[in-house]
This record gives C-alpha cells, structure tokens and sequence, in this order.
C-alpha cells in the first residue's frame, strides 16, 4: 500500500504497473506507482483466462484503477483500465530496456517518499519514448529529476570552489565532489550548463525542442547520472 494510504479506504486513482509478480495459482502482486505514491495490492484471478482485470495491468501502460484496503496485509484490485498503452517501448528493444531501467529507479526512490513527482517523473519519460523523442535526452531529463524529487538536485549554480560559473569558461563535472570544476580543457560550457538548467527546471516536452541539444546529450548524461545514488 501507499504511505499516505489509510487503514481503510478505496481509492480510484491512475498508475503505472512498476512490476508484476505472480502470486499463488491464478493471482498477480502489482506495485504502482500513482499520484498518492507507490501502491502495493493483489489483481486476484488475474492470470485467469476470462479474467476482466488482465487487460487493464499491463506493462508500459497507463492505466485507470480501483483500489480496497482492507483487512488483509494487501490492498485489492477491484478494477482496472487501460487508458494509453506504449506499444513503441515493446517493439523497440533500446527502448524497452530504458523504460524498464526508469520503472525500476522510479520503484526504489517511490519506497521513501509519496511525493507526486514520481508519478509525474514516469508519465513524462514513458510519453516522450514512445513519441520518439531522443532516448539520451529523454534518460538524462530523468535522472536530473529524479534526483530533485530524491533530494540530490545538482549544482548548476557554482562550481567545486563555490565560485559562480562563468559563462566564458570551461568546466569539467567532478563525480566526487558533485560539482563543476574550471578546466580550460572541458567539454562543459554556457550551453551545456543552460541546456541542464532547463532539463532540471523545464517538462520533458519543452526541453525537448532545444535545437542541437543532441550533441551536448554526452556529457550532460554524464552529470545527470553522477548525481543519482540510485543509477547502480
């Protein structure tokens, strides 16, 4: 269940299915996560063949979905819908695999936190792979974000010595410190670092529609997965 999910109640609320794990003869365990966090709950007789709820729980898939909490250690399904389905991240094997790497990170950092962002954060990545968008900018706007909704936000303001970048310089990004640092032969400079404001700051569609930001993907990847302690 969510950590803001009361002893009892129902909820209705859209999700995505983070994972699926078979439960005894014919049930699923599905982890969600929705605007009110990551949910727990049991789709009983799902893997049923006649079962109403199997095409409303699949993966890479936006879904509409009713949630009891009662008694049991579990919430339950009632009900489930399919509102989009991804079909780009199930033909497209690069794809796929960074779709479920999002999935995966979105699940470990959703454990500790109900905020909204995770939801928000597996919404915008899933939409922009399956649009077609660059798949490097697509993983570092997530990462970036991910980050901000984790608490580990970058510093994109000043560099290792506390001094305020200069946008005629060079920089290069230091893993260990967490920080930039003034190389004169660093691939960093004013692009980069506004083109990774905006990737921190901005929606996933709106950074998108940044002209050549494509080659700059190298090193702000780089950056972006640096600052995650949950990229391993």
């Amino acid at each position: 269940m969510s950590l803001n999910m009361p002893d009892k109640m129902d909820i209705r609320t859209h999700g995505y299915v983070l994972r699926r794990t078979n439960f005894g003869e014919a049930d699923r365990i599905l982890n969600l996560i929705t605007p009110v966090g990551k949910i727990s709950a049991i789709a009983r007789g799902v893997r049923k063949e006649k079962s109403k709820l199997a095409g409303g729980i699949e993966m890479f898939s936006l879904i509409d979905v009713n949630i009891h909490n009662g008694r049991g250690e579990l919430a339950v399904v009632t009900s489930a819908k399919m509102l989009k389905f991804y079909n780009n991240l199930v033909t497209d094997l690069d794809k796929m695999e960074l779709a479920g790497m999002i999935l995966k990170k979105v699940s470990l950092a959703a454990e500790h936190s109900d905020s909204p962002d995770f939801f928000e954060i597996t919404d915008q990545t899933l939409a922009a792979l399956q649009k077609g968008i660059a798949e490097d900018l697509v993983e570092a706007w997530f990462w970036f974000h991910l980050a901000k909704a984790s608490g580990e936000e970058a510093n994109l303001y000043y560099d290792a010595d506390g001094k305020k970048l200069d946008e005629k310089e060079k920089y290069s990004w230091d893993a260990m410190e967490g920080a930039l640092v003034k190389n004169p032969s660093g691939m960093i400079s004013a692009n980069e670092i506004k083109m990774m404001r905006l990737l921190v700051t901005a929606d996933l569609a709106v950074a998108s529609r940044v002209k050549n930001a494509e080659a700059m993907m190298s090193e702000i990847l780089y950056v972006a997965r640096s600052i995650n302690k949950l990229r391993k």
